[in-house]
Parts: C-alpha cells; structure tokens; sequence
C-alpha cells in the first residue's frame, strides 16, 4: 500500500469530523445514484392528501398537490448535485488552465485573464449568476454556466498564485534546460502540482455551487416546476410555514444545509490529506 493511501486513511481514521464527511458525501452520492429508483412514490405525482402531515406513510409528509415529500428530497439530489458538479467541472479545468498559464507565462498572458478575472469580480456574485441566466434562459445548463462563471475568478487568482511561486523551481528550471518549451512544461510539471490544491478547492466550491443552483430556484431562475429540485421546494413551501405546514419547506432546506455541511468538511479533510506537512 503507497504512502499517500496510508496517509489517507490516517487522516480519515484520526479524525472522526472527516470520517463523517467521507460518509455523508457516500450517502449523497447513492441518494443522487439509486434514489430516483427507490424512491416510494413518484416525485411529480401526487401521492395522497395534500398538505399531510409527515407519518409512517410519507415520512416527510406531502406537499400543496399531494406529492410526497420525502421522495421529492431524495430525487432532487440527482439534480442538484449533478448541476453542482458540472459546473465546478467547468470552472476547474478552464479556470486551473488559464490562471495556471498566467502565473506561469506572466506579461500580456497574464494581464489578460487578470483583466478578465478582475470583470467578473466587479459585479456581486449572486446578482451576476441572476443575470446571466435572465439572459440565456433558465435551462439547467444556464445555470451550470452562470454557477462557473462566478466561481471562475477564484480558481483563476489559486491557479495563478501557486504557478507564479513554481516557476523559478529547480524542476522547472531542469525542464528548460532539458529542451521542454513552455506550453510542454506548463502541461507537465506546473499542472500535475496544482492539481491537489485545486482539487481541495473544488470540493470547498461545491457548496456554494449548490447553493447557487438552488438560490436560484429558490427566486424563480431555475428549473421550472414540477422539477424536484431543493430550492424549488423550499420556495413552494416557505409560504406554507405560517400556517402550520413546516414540513414542505423543513425537509428540502435540510437536505440543503446538509448537502453544503458535507462539502465544507470534505474540503477540510481533503486539505489534511493533501498537506506534506501532516504527513508523517
């Protein structure tokens, strides 16, 4: 067994807060997997009596039209989390390349995707991820691009930082001795280094990716209903509260505040596993 696993599973085993995001993470992932499948009723048809209470029948209740609740929250973890991983996907390889390549090339390289980043920073996130789906159209891919664009300028500022710190190393400096152009060792040995730090920093982004996907529901610029999806239930729900059915909006917004929990940790526990200095 390689010492990286080793490390792994040492940092995993002491620290019972990152064992517990490894396994909540297991379970979104068999919920966004399996769910959809064995779910007991059908998310977009109703189910029972509207606004029932949460009972042995339907766990987490039913909603205004009767659909249940429970099965709504696990099938909509397909949608969120695939939404979220997309556009982290995205923004990981474009904004890695492109801050990677400035730090490294600096001069009218880095001038322009500074420049660039630098746009994107001067509008409120939130309000520029509004925008853009206002403006394309609020299709599922929409908001996976509009989610990576605001995310791009922080992988962009990571990417550039740590590749403008290795370009005068020792190994980069062999490789140019040894013949390598540029773009080669760019590809070959600046990138293969950042790729556990910006991992670290992809697991920490899906959180707020989530939240984004959702907050946008959540205002109308999402999916469109009946879609199960967290942020439209909440939004569906939220009206409900004052009148006694907490149920509709209680349930999705945990699978949220959840959701975003496991990210967080996961991240933390990744920075562990990725540090040399924590290694022994």
């Amino acid at each position: 067994m390689s010492a990286a696993v080793l490390h792994a599973r040492q940092v995993v085993g002491g620290n019972p807060v990152t064992a517990m995001a490894f396994g909540l993470f297991l379970l979104l992932a068999l919920a966004a997997l399996l769910g959809p499948a064995l779910v007991p009723f059908d998310p977009v048809a109703a189910a029972g009596p509207a606004l029932q209470a949460p009972s042995a029948r339907h766990w987490f209740g039913t909603d205004a039209v009767g659909r249940d609740v429970f099965s709504r929250v696990v099938a909509a973890t397909r949608l969120d989390l695939g939404m979220a991983f997309a556009a982290v996907g995205i923004v990981f390889v474009l904004g890695t390349l492109t801050g990677a390549a400035a730090g490294f090339f600096g001069g009218w390289v880095d001038r322009v995707v500074g420049r660039l980043a630098d746009t994107v920073m001067a509008f409120p996130l939130f309000v520029l991820a509004m925008g853009i789906v206002a403006a394309l159209g609020n299709t599922v891919m929409n908001i996976v691009i509009a989610t990576a664009v605001v995310n791009f300028p922080l992988y962009v500022r990571i990417a550039r930082t740590e590749a403008g710190t290795r370009r005068e190393a020792g190994w980069v400096e062999a490789a140019r001795l040894s013949g390598s152009s540029g773009p080669r060792i760019l590809l070959t040995e600046i990138l293969p280094n950042l790729l556990p730090i910006m991992m670290v920093q992809a697991s920490l982004s899906l959180g707020y990716a989530i939240l984004n996907c959702a907050g946008l529901s959540f205002i109308g610029l999402g999916v469109r209903p009946p879609t199960p999806e967290w942020g439209i239930m909440v939004a569906e729900g939220a009206s409900y509260i004052v009148s006694g059915e907490w149920w509709i909006a209680l349930f999705p917004g945990l699978a949220l505040m959840l959701a975003v929990f496991t990210f967080n940790l996961l991240g933390d526990g990744l920075r562990d596993i990725v540090d040399p200095r924590k290694r022994r």
